[in-house]
């Protein structure tokens, strides 16, 4: 299915389309509010949160996902698309099988030492490289889970206007994580990208905001073996305030699409620790302040120097704008590195396509500390 909203994102119909179409779905998931906290900032970038109602362990209770975006609506649906993934990847007895028929080597998902191998709940996934239906552990699809395989996390979980749209762009996340986990473990400076020659006026826009407000904002590419652009955006605040050095990771076929995302990801993650919500955002703030801002800097001096530089007309650009295609290219390209499988569970609960994608193999170091893989270093090496 071609692309036809590849401004400010990469979908198949505009923000609004979408906005429209899951009107029905936000009551599902028993939506409370939908709000707009650019306020909070200084950046003027648009930053939504969604609250919705939730049960758990038979209480009561509210929790809060966050939308980035180049535009106002785009944030605001964004927000939304995020909470229904959410919903939609809670435990669901009906998925559940407790003899597998065809598994998964648990061993390719990077287990952390203290895992309980004795996997009692499968999940029926499919592989799109093998053409093939097989078993994953229940731990590695839904969230939140009890975690005894590994602790929960929501890498790969996307929503999207179809099935297509939804395992594009959940595997571009699992891409993206796994690059980022690289990055993190090599000595490496991370290249620094000049977008002067972006074409794309919304990178500009939002470039010219964050230096307005006093804040500058570095871009490093993280791309690996894949040719997928991967781009962080650093933000050093002129205020000093360390809870202001935030970072956000953007991942596509398109160069400029990764950098918008990696920017949005930065305003986001800025509102969203000034909102404080959320108990990673008080867990960040009680850590950073602990941290002086100089102190801070040198932890993470490589993401503020640079020793290389390219621009953005020197990244791979390898986007087809039809859905199909683009998987079509991951997909060899990964295998050609020895990722040879790509599963996708469908978690479609509440009329909106939404999917766990998982990809054995890759790494996930940079979101659990405790699953590294022994191909990693030699993986950073290569790159070296």
């Amino acid at each position: 299915m071609d692309i036809r909203y590849k401004l400010a994102s990469y979908r198949i119909c505009s923000p609004e389309e979408t906005f429209e179409k899951i009107q029905d779905a936000l009551k599902k998931i028993q939506t409370i509010e939908i709000g707009n906290i650019q306020h909070l900032d200084k950046l003027g970038i648009p930053v939504y949160y969604l609250k919705r109602r939730v049960v758990v362990n038979g209480k009561e209770g509210e929790v809060v996902h966050y939308g980035k975006g180049a535009t106002d609506i785009q944030a605001k649906v964004s927000a939304c698309m995020e909470a229904i993934e959410r919903f939609s990847a809670s435990y669901d007895e009906d998925k559940v099988k407790e003899k597998a028929d065809n598994p998964i080597n648990i061993e390719d998902l990077i287990l952390p030492q203290y895992a309980d191998k004795n996997v009692k709940e499968w999940v029926e996934g499919v592989d799109i490289i093998n053409d093939e239906i097989v078993d994953v552990p229940a731990d590695a699809v839904f969230y939140p889970t009890e975690g005894k395989l590994f602790r929960g996390h929501t890498n790969g979980l996307a929503s999207g206007n179809t099935l297509d749209e939804a395992i594009l762009h959940a595997t571009l996340e699992i891409i993206e994580r796994d690059a980022w986990s690289l990055a993190d473990l090599s000595r490496r400076i991370p290249t620094k990208i000049n977008p002067e020659d972006a074409k794309n006026p919304l990178i500009h826009e939002l470039i010219e905001k964050f230096e307005k407000a006093g804040v500058e904002v570095i871009l490093k590419d993280l791309t690996s073996e894949f040719e997928i652009p991967v781009v962080a955006a650093i933000s050093d605040d002129s205020s000093k305030d360390p809870l202001m050095l935030c970072v956000g990771v953007g991942c596509h076929l398109h160069p400029e699409i990764a950098i918008l995302r990696a920017l949005t990801e930065v305003a986001q993650s800025r509102a969203s620790q000034l909102h404080g919500f959320r108990r990673d955002a008080k867990l960040r703030k009680e850590f950073t302040s602990k941290i002086p801002y100089e102190r801070l800097k040198r932890i993470h001096k490589k993401w503020f120097e640079y020793e290389e530089e390219i621009n953005v007309a020197e990244m791979p650009n390898n986007a087809r704008y039809d859905l199909k295609k683009d998987l079509e290219f991951i997909k060899d390209k990964i295998s050609e590195y020895g990722f040879d499988k790509l599963i996708y569970v469908n978690l479609n609960r509440v009329g909106v396509d939404a999917v766990r994608v998982i990809i054995p193999k890759m790494e996930v170091y940079t979101m659990d500390r405790d699953r590294l893989s022994k191909n990693a270093l030699e993986r950073v090496k290569r790159k070296l």
